[in-house]
């Protein structure tokens, strides 16, 4: 009777958890919408969107609707669903990895997919068959059958997958620069350049449609193989003993991995750090259980993508900092933390 009043507690505080994510998200991106060189205030921004959603008529300044609606709010969606699919994307990694450092920009994933849509934006390699975001797709898989073939190679430990990682994101970055100091004009060079270090400039509701479908199909994959991916905490030999098709998997989540990681890099550029820190801050929450790590790891990628954009647009008066800039600032202290701690119990 402990045990079940204990697993009782513990799903109680996890509903709670979650109740607090939903809010906490609603209140960011609300935040998110109403801040900016014209202020908005939250009231306004509830009767645009319900004026759009659901066909009231509360009279409003054409101005504001045209900011929130065409503008800030589905740039603060974006963000949530960017956050969201790179942080998962980091917790799938490290758990079929097992390498707590293990995530799409460290193993190279997001430096592939930016060769692949930068070929695609500027080259025209694919241009009307693949598209942006299937460039974008191609270039991930690539990169990480790469680092893949490196890292089975060089003996296939963790380590050395991490390694390869780092070798396969110089490669790939070098190749993107290649493209484009040898082919764009200089505003496409400018404009590249700025895409590359993570910008939701440009975003707009078309980008809505895409990225949020995404984000969805690839968390319901992920939650379909939690018992599998809890399995994989104890190395894939013990995952096959305990029934888990360790292959199908694995093929399974990389794929989900790849795809998200594509369909972000494609609209708003290659963001490090996500997939890295936040998996790490939600298992400190909520504990290694992937049943309530990857919906903690979701929300919270989601409100920390949100929350980096606020501070890209308000940390310098009259200019937007690459978000990317940003998550970096706040991620490579935490990088330097967990690799102290990774040390320490190593």
């Amino acid at each position: 009777m402990s045990d079940i009043g204990s697993a009782q507690r513990r799903w109680w505080a996890f509903g709670a958890l979650t109740v607090a994510a939903i809010l906490a998200l609603g209140f960011v991106v609300s935040f998110a919408v109403s801040i900016g060189e014209i202020a908005i205030p939250v009231d306004t921004t509830a009767k645009v969107v319900s004026n759009r959603l659901f066909g009231t008529t509360f009279e409003l300044s054409r101005i504001h609707q045209g900011i929130v609606w065409d503008y800030r709010l589905s740039r603060a969606l974006v963000a949530a669903s960017t956050g969201a699919s790179l942080a998962l994307s980091g917790a799938i990694l490290q758990a079929l990895l097992r390498n707590p450092l293990a995530e799409p920009y460290v193993l190279g994933i997001s430096a592939g997919a930016s060769t692949g849509a930068v070929s695609v934006m500027i080259l025209g390699l694919g241009y009307g068959v693949l598209g942006l975001s299937g460039g974008a797709f191609v270039g991930a898989v690539i990169a990480f059958l790469l680092v893949g073939m490196l890292a089975t190679g060089a003996g296939g430990t963790s380590e050395r997958i991490i390694l390869c990682g780092v070798a396969g994101s110089q490669l790939f970055n070098a190749l993107t620069s290649y493209i484009v100091t040898t082919s764009a004009n200089a505003e496409q060079a400018r404009g590249v350049l700025f895409w590359l270090l993570g910008s939701l400039s440009g975003v707009r509701w078309p980008d809505v449609y895409l990225s949020v479908p995404i984000t969805i199909i690839g968390f319901v994959l992920c939650l379909a193989h939690v018992r599998a991916l809890d399995a994989f905490a104890f190395g894939s030999d013990a995952a096959a003993a305990l029934g888990v098709a360790v292959r199908r998997v694995q093929f399974t989540l990389l794929g989900v991995t790849a795809a998200m990681t594509a369909g972000v890099v494609s609209m708003v550029g290659s963001i490090g750090f996500v997939g890295l820190v936040i998996p790490h801050a939600a298992r400190f929450l909520v504990g290694p259980s992937h049943g309530r790590l990857l919906p903690a790891t979701a929300f919270g990628g989601a409100i920390f993508m949100v929350g980096a954009d606020i501070v890209s647009r308000i940390i310098i008066p009259q200019q937007v900092l690459p978000i990317g800039v940003v998550t970096a600032l706040f991620g490579a202290p935490a990088f330097a933390v967990i690799l102290y701690r990774v040390r320490r119990s190593a």
